[in-house]
């Protein structure tokens, strides 16, 4: 179980932290103290984190902006919503769940995401992009329609303004007249000179009552006279676009502030204290560095945004690979370089995942065929589905959690019209510390139903190899799907050769019963086979399935029993039972996966257990299954 308990000696420690039990706690802080809590909430963050892993980098930088919001905002009755929810630490810290912080993102603990669930403070999930602002708008709304009288915020980085859906949200948010903030933390860029005395006053004095209350009747006089009307119009967007990059977002229908220093308090507080006092559809642009207050993070944001148990004196990762083993993304990693430097025609392509998806090496070696598009997953499906029409060999590079955003563009770009597109489906099944948002339970049900595609699982690393070279050869879409996981490792990377399409491979020949496995967790299903003395199927392919092992299996054996890290409902047990009704084969089928809940975060072998599926679950399923 795990040790919530305060951590020791935090009021010696943490004097000002530990007096912050909540947003109350601290808004009744003097506002000199809030740079020395600024500090030690940094300070926290490295000792709890450094223990648990975690996004480090973006919590680092959030703090002054967190702080603010909480201090001039009269929360939980005021809304907060965040987008992805990497930079939502700070905010947990000072929402009273300080205390619970050594168990971020273990089993039982605290999510790594802002959870409604888990506190009144949370008010809307998140994990996946770029839905802070529809949400936070879909809030404002409701808040008017009810005769509420509350503030609500959207807090959204530059990343996330990488995706469609946020300006869908600010098209509609800037035609209508609700209470709706915007901050956009900018991480990303360096601060610009228009981060500068000159920028700060002219926001301090667009953002500011006199000045607001001079342009508005202004306009109503200068609206009688119209040419008058049109240069004041013209003059001012000219000389607001000469100083701030605001004029987007101003043409959108928001009131543009900034950009402005994310990490300093006095000024976040001062402007944020005049746009309390606006209305209407208005955006802050804070500019912030990712791991701020902390060397080894300001220097290498990306090794720090997702991040393992760490030492934080030196920021050196404490390993987590097992002797002999390789992580299914890596081997992908592999592979990728391998085919594309025997094929001219291959294009990379990731949605803003390099890292996760294990393209850095292709990156640096092919940059040319390398195609990061940001956090717009459906374009990089249809800007796939362009490439293989003039006769390229796009691989997509996706975590399965993310390809759920972009389903409409792979059936009606890709597969309507049978193009020529590799999809590489990382973290599939459970994937552990992440939780339900991050999951990947779905796509063998949401993709065995599209017409003329192929979709594949590997066992191990020379199936993942084959597979992959099988999937890059069909003429039409394909999918390989992998798991969070390491398999046994080899050097084998093989770019020629491939699996007859729809064919399994039997491992082992038993009596009684046979267990049909698609995916990784055929190494768990060999020693149970070996005890219980079952035939063992890899299946590989999911769709299209090898009907005749399938029939051959079931005609000589009396029980039939499907093993797969995904969906039971719709999925590859599913299918197997389709194929026997269709010919008419009666036969007990037991279908062994991931069942009909989400799952909680924790390692990826306790969440297998939640399901069933460690080895000790699955030997007693079956054992009971057989013997009935």
């Amino acid at each position: 179980m795990l040790d919530n308990r305060p951590l020791n000696n935090l009021s010696e420690t943490y004097p000002i932290l530990a007096q912050v039990d909540s947003p109350a706690d601290l808004r009744a802080l003097d506002e000199s103290q809030l740079p020395e809590l600024a500090a030690e909430i940094r300070a926290f963050l490295l000792q709890t984190l450094a223990q648990t892993g975690g996004h480090l980098a973006s919590g680092l930088g959030s703090v002054e902006i967190t702080i603010a919001l909480h201090y001039l905002f009269d929360t939980p009755h005021d809304r907060l919503v965040w987008d992805v929810g990497h930079q939502c630490y700070p905010h947990k810290i000072l929402t009273g769940r300080r205390d619970r912080m050594p168990s971020m993102r273990q089993k039982g603990g605290l999510s790594g995401f802002p959870k409604i669930s888990e506190s009144e403070y949370d008010h809307f999930g998140a994990g996946h992009s770029s839905t802070s602002i529809s949400a936070a708008l879909g809030m404002a709304i409701a808040a008017t329609a009810q005769g509420i009288e509350r503030k609500t915020v959207a807090i959204i980085g530059d990343g996330g303004m990488t995706a469609g859906m946020a300006y869908e949200a600010l098209n509609h948010g800037g035609a209508i007249d609700n209470d709706l903030l915007v901050i956009l933390n900018d991480n990303e860029m360096s601060i610009s000179p228009n981060v500068g005395a000159m920028s700060k006053y002219l926001s301090s004095i667009w953002s500011g009552k006199i000045y607001s209350s001079l342009r508005s009747g202004s306009k109503k006089v200068l609206k009688r006279i119209p040419s008058a009307w049109e240069l004041a119009k013209r003059a001012e967007e000219h000389v607001k676009g000469m100083v701030t990059p605001g004029t987007l977002f101003e043409e959108l229908g928001f009131s543009y502030f900034g950009p402005i220093d994310g990490h300093n308090l006095g000024d976040l507080l001062s402007l944020i204290r005049n746009l309390q006092q606006l209305s209407g559809p208005r955006m802050l642009h804070i500019v912030t560095r990712k791991g701020q207050g902390y060397p080894p993070a300001e220097e290498d944001a990306c090794k720090f945004h997702g991040v393992g148990p760490f030492d934080p004196s030196t920021g050196d990762l404490k390993s987590s690979s097992k002797p002999g083993m390789r992580a299914y993304t890596s081997i992908f990693s592999d592979w990728l370089v391998a085919k594309g430097q025997q094929d001219s025609k291959l294009h990379a392509i990731t949605p803003a995942m390099r890292e996760g998806s294990g393209l850095v090496s292709f990156s640096e070696e092919m940059p040319e065929r390398y195609h990061d598009v940001g956090i717009a997953e459906q374009h990089a499906v249809t800007l796939a589905a362009g490439m293989a029409r003039e006769g390229l060999k796009p691989v997509v590079a996706m975590y399965s959690t993310f390809l759920q955003r972009a389903y409409d563009q792979f059936v009606h770009d890709v597969a309507v019209q049978d193009l020529d597109v590799t999809f590489a489906v990382d973290r599939a099944g459970v994937v552990g510390a992440d939780g339900a948002t991050h999951t990947g339970n779905f796509d063998v049900a949401y993709c065995r139903c599209i017409p003329g595609i192929i979709m594949m699982a590997p066992a191990d690393a020379e199936d993942m190899f084959k597979l992959l070279n099988t999937a890059y050869h069909y003429p039409g879409p394909a999918l390989v799907r992998y798991p969070r996981d390491s398999t046994a490792r080899t050097e084998n990377v093989n770019v020629d050769d491939c699996v007859e399409i729809g064919t399994a491979l039997q491992v082992r020949s038993g009596k009684k019963t046979a267990l049909l496995v698609f995916g990784s967790l055929l190494a768990s299903a060999k020693a149970i086979a070996e005890d219980l003395d079952l035939s063992l199927v890899n299946m590989r392919f999911i769709k299209p399935l090898d009907e005749s092992m399938i029939v051959d299996m079931a005609s000589t054996h009396d029980y039939l029993v499907t093993l797969e890290d995904s969906s039971v409902a719709g999925g590859a047990g599913s299918a197997v039972l389709e194929v026997l009704n269709q010919k008419q084969i009666q036969i007990p089928l037991l279908r062994l996966g991931l069942e009909d809940f989400f799952p909680s975060q924790g390692s990826r072998e306790q969440i297998l257990q939640d399901y069933g599926l460690d080895p000790a679950a699955l030997r007693s399923s079956i054992s009971e299954f057989t013997a009935a």
